[in-house]
């Protein structure tokens, strides 16, 4: 069995893994019960997939405010972090390696997610959108343009949730600062239209993402935090390019070279008529490989065979996968003996209980189960 560039061990300053094959953050909609708590399905969900060098959870709200979908857990309560250490357990008694991945996704949420409170965003301009809420897709709404103090408190709130982190035992956190959410509202112009020191420049647009590093920071040390960004993101979610998204994100890339990150996740992008997405993905990560000295993780669709590409070429250092995770707890296994994949079911993707979830089987009969 010929060993591929893929499955070979990675060692970092601040990451040691057994194999470059990441687990993507996924929401899976499955904390159905009124604490918003992970369950012992979470558990097994994850401690399925243990094999993976390293697992990034579904997006866990930093707040009651952060909230976007329906059936997410949070990290913001004992309850909710205790019911985390049940699931970092059972993934590290399998030999796995998990960051929670820290959300708050801004605009793109509903009042019926909120107990009747407006989305807070950087601005008060809606992103014309539909969110996942009790009564299924629901049009978005008008947000509540931040004060300066509710900045201050959201910035309370994702340092307290990486604090959370790291005593519910996760490996790390990765801040979600792509796909249209808070920190990309604060990044893009489309979504961020204040004239405070949180608007107008590049420098004051990027602010709020070096603000919450900066405080995390005095808690926790950056080697244990990722960012993930999506700087191609365009007539998604909301967010549109303009003639300064290119400086931007060079501008957040530079002053990421200095924060000794775990590592930086590229993910999303605006198809091109005409173009091959997975050509598309590769040069957008050849661009920020060269902006970008630490750990380099790219996402977006990737076969086996372009993942062991990207990496043999250098181009990044980890392959994260979504789908192919939700349907192939054992990806790893099936990449070393270069197996057939299961096919996904879309249908079950956000329903309740284990349908969709923790019953796709595996390849061989034997395998991990939750400590739970």
């Amino acid at each position: 069995m010929r060993m591929l560039t893929l499955l070979t061990p990675f060692r970092s300053t601040a990451l040691a893994l057994k194999n470059r094959v990441v687990m993507a953050p996924m929401t899976r909609a499955r904390a159905d019960n009124p604490d918003r708590t992970a369950t012992g399905l979470t558990a097994l969900y994850y401690t399925q997939r243990a094999t993976a060098g390293l697992i990034v959870t579904e997006g866990i709200p930093v707040s009651s405010g952060a909230v976007g979908a329906i059936n997410v857990p949070g990290i913001y309560t004992q309850k909710q972090v205790d019911a985390w250490q049940k699931v970092t357990d059972s993934v590290h008694g399998e030999g796995g390696k998990i960051f929670a991945q820290l959300w708050h996704v801004g605009r793109l949420s509903h009042p019926d997610l909120l107990g009747g409170e407006l989305p807070l965003a950087p601005s008060a301009v809606n992103p014309d959108y539909q969110v996942f809420s009790a009564s299924g897709y629901t049009q978005t709404v008008t947000p509540r343009a931040m004060s300066l103090e509710d900045i201050e408190q959201t910035i309370c709130d994702f340092v307290q949730a990486a604090n959370n982190a790291i005593l519910a035992g996760f490996d790390g956190v990765e801040l979600h600062a792509a796909n249209g959410y808070l920190f990309h509202q604060f990044f893009a112009k489309c979504s961020n239209q204040r004239k405070d020191k949180y608007g107008g420049s590049i420098e004051n647009r990027a602010r709020f993402l070096f603000d919450i590093l900066d405080r995390i920071n005095e808690k926790i040390p950056l080697s244990k935090v990722g960012i993930r960004i999506s700087p191609s993101w365009h007539n998604l979610f909301g967010i549109e390019r303009d003639d300064e998204t290119t400086q931007l994100f060079k501008y957040v890339c530079d002053r990421l070279n200095s924060y000794s990150l775990a590592y930086l996740h590229i993910a999303g992008f605006a198809p091109e008529a005409g173009s091959n997405p997975i050509e598309q993905i590769i040069t957008i990560a050849k661009h920020y490989r060269k902006l970008y000295n630490g750990t380099l993780v790219v996402n977006r669709g990737f076969t086996q065979d372009i993942a062991n590409k990207v990496i043999g070429d250098d181009i990044a250092d980890l392959v994260s996968f979504g789908e192919l995770y939700i349907s192939n707890p054992d990806l790893v296994d099936r990449f070393k003996r270069n197996s057939p994949l299961n096919q996904l079911d879309k249908e079950s993707l956000f329903v309740s209980g284990e349908s969709g979830y923790t019953d796709y089987p595996f390849l061989l009969e034997a395998h991990p189960n939750s400590k739970i």
